[in-house]
Formats: structure tokens, sequence, C-alpha cells
């Protein structure tokens, strides 16, 4: 189990969770499948049902909340619904010999949708996030807002309030562009991959990769005025990542270093294996996102 993205929020408030009300909680918003004419369904699932093994609807270490969100999906493809609609249309201009309005083509479409929905297959999918106690930290692992948020809304309607704010708050361009031109802080080594954006109208954007980022060209783009969006580090040789301004981490990549620590748990020991990667991943990304809310200096409570 380990994140490859990273939506990072912080507590607001304290926030004390008692193992039995949670596992009630949850259960009862439990993920359930699709009915015959639901588009999509979302709930809780055990953190261990990806791997197919069953078990509690939460996983805990060290004050550490490990909570599922299972998604399933109706797959309609679009190409189908409009050559439906099409044959559809064509044959109502033929018998009326007036043409089909928009109003009834999109009633037209909503009803072969509802007909073929039982019809569908249906896609699996799975939102993993942690909420940690002692860093008043709650992290989810998704690459975009939308996804992140699913799994907030979700834990907030089952336990009845998460007080998160997003850990950072305000665009970090000017703090990541202070990281290229006058070094990052101890522990960050930039590595050879950024984008850069203009300030003016154009908004032109610069994409660098497999580049050093003090090269004369980079040099030129900031002199120019552009900012740093998203730029790629190491930390500490424990991770690589992508920081984005808006403070989010993506292609998130544990190193040897750290997946060693559990190397040696057989594969076949399933829960154990989980167990023991989300203890080590979790405790190593709420010290890693502790680092970037002091080196950025955003506030923590």
């Amino acid at each position: 189990m380990w994140f490859k993205n990273v939506k990072a929020y912080q507590l607001t408030q304290p926030l004390s969770l008692d193992d039995d009300d949670l596992q009630t909680m949850l259960q009862e918003n439990a993920f359930r499948p699709c009915g015959s004419h639901d588009t999509a369904t979302m709930g809780f699932a055990s953190p261990f049902s990806q791997a197919g093994k069953d078990g509690a609807m939460f996983h805990k270490v060290q004050e550490r909340y490990w909570i599922t969100v299972k998604k399933q999906e109706k797959i309609l493809p679009a190409a189908v619904i409009n050559a439906e609609l099409a044959e559809k249309v064509a044959q109502i201009e033929v018998e009326t010999g007036s043409p089909v309005g928009k109003k009834q083509q999109s009633d037209l479409k909503q009803e072969i949708t509802t007909r073929l929905l039982p019809q569908a297959f249906t896609k699996n999918s799975y939102i993993h996030g942690f909420i940690s106690i002692p860093e008043k930290l709650v992290v989810v692992d998704a690459s975009a807002d939308g996804k992140a948020e699913g799994w907030l809304a979700l834990v907030r309607k089952a336990i009845g309030s998460l007080p998160v704010v997003p850990m950072a708050r305000h665009s970090l361009q000017s703090e990541l562009t202070h990281w290229v031109t006058d070094g990052a802080p101890d522990g960050i080594t930039l590595t050879e991959e950024a984008e850069l954006k203009s300030t003016d109208d154009l908004e032109s954007v610069v994409r660098v990769k497999n580049q050093p980022l003090d090269s004369d060209e980079i040099k030129l783009h900031l002199d120019a005025g552009k900012l740093v969006q998203k730029v790629s580090f190491e930390y500490q040789e424990t991770l690589t990542a992508v920081i984005a301004e808006d403070g989010s981490f993506k292609r998130i990549k544990f190193t040897d270093r750290i997946k060693e620590e559990t190397g040696d748990i057989p594969k076949d020991q399933v829960e154990a294996r989980l167990d023991a990667e989300f203890a080590l991943m979790s405790a190593e990304l709420s010290t890693f996102l502790d680092f970037v809310r002091d080196a950025l200096t955003l506030n923590k409570e």
C-alpha cells in the first residue's frame, strides 16, 4: 500500500475517533453495488478488500486511520448511445416529416440511457486516505480535487464532522520559484523537471525534463518573469515526487531503502504485508508533510 499521489489537508479542530463507533458509522455507509438503474454508487469498503481480503471497515496503526472508499460506475459508451439516438431521430423525422428539436433529442437520449443502463458493464475504483491524529493531517491518495473531495465528503457524512482545510491555502508558486532560484530547504534536492508559467495575459507555459534547473535557459525564463508551477524533487533519500503550486504531490515513489523494510514479509501473507506497508508509508508521509508545512511556513492550526 503505497500512495502515488497526495492531496493533503490539516485538521482545524481536535478530532477523537472511537474504534467501535467508527466501525459502526462506516458500516452504515458501506459500499453497495449499482442497482439496475444506478449510474454510480459509492461507499466504504475494507482497506484490504482490493487485495481480495475482507475485514474491518478501517485499519489503524499508531492513531493513523486508513479508510477506503469504493466506487462503482456503469460504463455506457457515448458512441453506442449516440448511434441509437441518431437512428431514433431519423425514424421520427421520416414518420413526421419534421426535424427533431434539441429538447426532444435530449429526452430521447435520456430514455435510451435509462433503457441501456441495466445492460451496462461496471467499473470499480478505490480511493484510499488516512487520518493522522498525532500530526492533525488528512491525506488522500488522489491526483484530482474532485476525487479527494469525494472521499472527504463521504467520511464527513459518516462521522458527522471532518473539520479540515487544504494544507496549502494559497498558491505556492513564489515559494517554489524561490526553491529554484535560491535553493531548496535542507532535506529537499531538486531534480531535473519543472513547469514554469508566465504571469502575463498570455500565460505561456514552459515544461522542462532532464535539464538542470540551474541552467542558463531556465534562468532566462525566470528572469523574464515566469514562475514555477511544478518541480520534481527528492526528500531525504526517502521519496521522490513532483510538488505543484496548489500544494498537491504527484508521482510519489518511495525509495528502495524504504520499501526494503517490508521485503522480508512473504507475499502470500497479504494482510501482514499491507499492514506493514501502511504503517511505514503513513509514518513517512506524515513526517514528510510535517516537514513541508514547516519549510513552506504553512499554518498547522
